[in-house]
Order: C-alpha cells, then sequence, then structure tokens
C-alpha cells in the first residue's frame, strides 16, 4: 500500500472538484409523495435544475425540501480521482499484477470519498460556519458538523437519473467525469452530491 500511495503521490493519481452555489426554492409539484426543489443559475436567474424528492412516508416524514430555508442556497459537487486510473489498474491486471491493480483502484476510490470530505468542510466554512477547531477527524467521518450531503441513489434521493440535471448545472465533465447510459459517473472513482447546510440536517431511510 505504502509503494502504491507513493505512485499517487508522484503523478499516478490526481483528485479533482467542481461545485457551485446555487439559489434554491421549494415548488408546487412533484406528484403526490414528492417535493420539488428548484436550482437556479447565480448569474442570470434562469432555471438551473429540479428534482422531484420523496418525502417519507408516516407522520413526520421528511423530505430534502424541508431543509430549505426562504432565499437559501443548495450546493453541488463532484469529486473525482479516476483520471486515467482504469488504464494503469488494466496495465497491472494484463502483467499479472492482481493485488495491486485492485489496492490502486480501491484507493482512488477512498481518495475521491476523502476529497469530497476536504470540500464539504471547505464549502461549510464558505457558507460562514467553518468546524469548530476542536473537531476531530472521528467527529467527520461520524458527520458531527452543521448540514449534510446527499448522493442520488441514496434514500433522501434515490433516483440515480437525478443525475443529469446535476450534470446539466454543474458540467463535471470539464473535470473528465461523464455520465453513463444507466446515469452512473464515469470513471467510477467520483461523487457527486447535492449540499444543503440547514442545522437539522440528518441522514434519512425511505
Amino acid at each position: 500500500i505504502e509503494e502504491l500511495q507513493q505512485v499517487a503521490r508522484t503523478g499516478g493519481m490526481t483528485a479533482r472538484a467542481v461545485w457551485r452555489f446555487f439559489p434554491a426554492r421549494v415548488e408546487q409539484g412533484g406528484g403526490e409523495g414528492f417535493e420539488r426543489l428548484r436550482l437556479f443559475d447565480p448569474v442570470t436567474g434562469a432555471p438551473a435544475a429540479a428534482w422531484d424528492l420523496p418525502r417519507q412516508s408516516g407522520v413526520g416524514g421528511m423530505c430534502l425540501v424541508d431543509y430549505v430555508l426562504s432565499g437559501d442556497h443548495v450546493a453541488l459537487f463532484v469529486t473525482t480521482a479516476g483520471f486515467a486510473i482504469r488504464e494503469r489498474v488494466e496495465r497491472w491486471r494484463q502483467d499479472g499484477e492482481y493485488l495491486k491493480s485492485h489496492a490502486f483502484a480501491a484507493l482512488a476510490l477512498e481518495t475521491a470519498e476523502a476529497a469530497a470530505e476536504w470540500l464539504h468542510r471547505k464549502l461549510r466554512a464558505d457558507w460562514g460556519f467553518p468546524d469548530d477547531p476542536g473537531t476531530t477527524t472521528q467527529d467527520q467521518l461520524q458527520a458531527r458538523y452543521r448540514g449534510k450531503r446527499y448522493s442520488f441513489g441514496y434514500p433522501a434521493c434515490p433516483d440515480l437519473a437525478g443525475q443529469r440535471q446535476l450534470f446539466a448545472a454543474l458540467r463535471p465533465e470539464e473535470i473528465g467525469v461523464e455520465l453513463t447510459e444507466g446515469d452512473m459517473m464515469d470513471p467510477e472513482a467520483s461523487v457527486s452530491a447535492l449540499v444543503f447546510h440547514h442545522p437539522e440536517a440528518r441522514y434519512f431511510g425511505v
């Protein structure tokens, strides 16, 4: 692993990111059991993206739109550490170095996730509520900070097709990330998210 980390540090792996804050508004529509979130271009004011997000069933069921305040903003981001990784791991696999191949691919996945955590921390600071100086790595790993980030394919926004709107608004193709026909990110070592700063934001199930 140390050998692979050195390969990464000397140009074998690069973390990239794109992010932006968008004015956000909750709108009528979305159908029964759903609520609509719409984002607007911060320069032109034109509609930039919209999603119909599910509300939990039962009394007090939550929806991501509950974390949007009047005059609020939502951030979008994509991070990746997958540039040129596929070619490298495939070359090692062809050479029979299977452990090295799998380990380097896993390292790229973890690096993309680490970049997402780093960027989320930056976004919190840009919003005006940086983490307390006493915040530990364990606190960060357990999301003990204000606000949360939500990725498509998880309970709060389960429809992977929502990636299309995110990509249209943010254009992460500029950092080398594209969508497959099944709305998965390519390269695989990439993370996308909607970020809310509401102090009561939490993760929840269906």
